[in-house]
């Protein structure tokens, strides 16, 4: 049996390696089984080139958030058309399985983490089995569905299949934007994340389960990316990369004594509070140049009633820190959380400009499926698929509109990066060949724009 394993092309900013399709195809690999990957969005394919380019393959695996859900029932329509079997997964699928089924008309669904699901899938349709007690799979007329315990040895997995998602070869657009070092790779060294914010799935995903890769078989994996990719960047994109202090130290260290000329950043987010001053000194010390924080809010009332469980004290402890031994910081910052007013928005900015963050994103809120503020409110509104996401609010809490929400976006960035601090930290690592990408977030984000 061979497998494509495809991302379909939407509209975003970020445009990365698929880590999680290049695990399943290593896995696959691994146990024998050929595989292609197909990126629709870095190689900018539609829905008929990618089609067609699957045409000599057996299985059809997709990825899906929900960003990209139409244009997965598209391409579901399209492949079913050619006869293919069609397996879904990622967050969107996995909290949504029936749905996601009937909608995209779909074979199956895998829940959760797929790797061994996957595999076990493929093994039966091999054999011409029927795929009845595969835990972790769902499929219409199933008789009883089995959850999948999670991985436990993490180390077990190969690295990502990097010759299908080569660095090199991607568009200069990634996580974090401006950055120091191309080629960039992105790098997770835990899955999961033991907190329950409201705003996000991974909860739910993940079953709040904390997982780590031993730092030795992370930092082999830097070493192959540098030596045989080129790699001068690593992007941790975990959950929350220095939850365990002890893991993160140790990762350090081993770049340090094996003298790794690598600089590297942390653009999907870490705690503040889960950092001190001698940790950031080693992380410092190790590379990293760039630290991203995830805030959310710059009114303690939104933070506790998210569940954030964490201080704007510790907050601004934390970037006041990273700043003072020359770690660029960003702040994430959410719009429209419930209780959100002009004033706590107002809050947010100015608690922005008042800590020494380097950068900042605003983005209104999208409930995403999975989330507990989407199990929450998902009575009160229509989901619309073909809404600008993080530009245009799912739900709006009753203390302010979908007006305001929209207005205040780009002004709340006009008001953070209009400032000669913020100015400089874009204009350091600016490079012409990035020009087309950064033209987009500045039109999509209104941000030039009076009003």
């Amino acid at each position: 049996m061979k497998i494509a394993l495809v991302r379909p092309r939407y509209k975003t900013h970020l445009i990365t390696p698929p880590l999680g399709l290049g695990y399943l195809s290593s896995y696959l690999k691994l146990h024998g089984y050929e595989t292609k990957i197909i990126d629709g969005l870095n190689l900018d394919l539609d829905n008929e080139a990618i089609a067609d380019n699957c045409k000599d393959y057996d299985l059809i695996g997709i990825t899906c958030l929900t960003d990209q859900y139409l244009e997965t029932i598209d391409l579901c329509q399209r492949l079913k058309a050619m006869g293919k079997t069609i397996v879904l997964g990622n967050v969107h699928p996995s909290v949504l399985p029936e749905m996601t089924l009937r909608e995209t008309g779909a074979d199956y669904v895998v829940v959760g983490e797929g790797e061994i699901t996957l595999l076990e899938l493929v093994k039966a349709l091999s054999a011409g089995l029927k795929p009845e007690g595969i835990a972790g799979l769902q499929f219409i007329g199933q008789e009883n569905f089995q959850p999948r315990a999670m991985i436990e040895n993490l180390d077990e997995l190969p690295f990502p299949d990097w010759q299908q998602i080569d660095p090199r070869t991607y568009q200069k657009a990634p996580h974090g934007a401006l950055i120091k070092n191309f080629p960039v790779a992105p790098v997770v060294t835990t899955r999961g994340c033991p907190y329950t914010c409201k705003f996000c799935a991974s909860p739910n995903f993940w079953g709040q389960r904390f997982r780590s890769r031993t730092p030795e078989k992370v930092v082999e994996e830097i070493e192959y990316l540098i030596n045989n990719f080129g790699v001068k960047e690593i992007h941790f994109e975990d959950d929350n990369l220095t939850l365990n202090r002890d893991h993160i130290v140790k990762i350090c260290n081993l770049i340090l004594d094996k003298k790794l000329d690598i600089s590297w950043a942390t653009p999907n987010g870490v705690r503040a509070d889960r950092v001190d001053l001698d940790l950031l000194k080693l992380m410092k010390k190790a590379g990293c140049y760039y630290i991203v924080f995830g805030i959310e809010s710059g009114n303690q009332e939104i933070l506790d009633g998210i569940n954030k469980k964490e201080k704007l004290e510790a907050i601004e402890t934390a970037v006041k820190l990273a700043h003072s031994i020359g770690i660029m910081t960003q702040g994430f910052f959410i719009l429209g959380l419930p209780g959100e007013t002009e004033q706590t928005i107002i809050n947010s900015v100015e608690f922005a400009k008042k800590i020494p963050l380097d950068r900042a994103q605003f983005l209104i809120l999208d409930l995403l499926p999975g989330s507990a503020l989407y199990n929450e409110h998902k009575e009160e509104f229509d989901y619309d698929y073909n809404k600008e996401s993080y530009h245009e609010p799912t739900w709006v809490p009753a203390t302010i509109t979908a007006e305001k929400l929209k207005e205040w976006q780009p002004k709340a960035f006009r008001q953070f990066f209009f400032r000669p601090g913020p100015i400089f930290s874009l204009v350091r690592f600016f490079r012409l060949s990035q020009l087309k990408f950064i033209l987009s977030r500045l039109a999509d984000f209104k941000i030039l724009k009076n009003k």
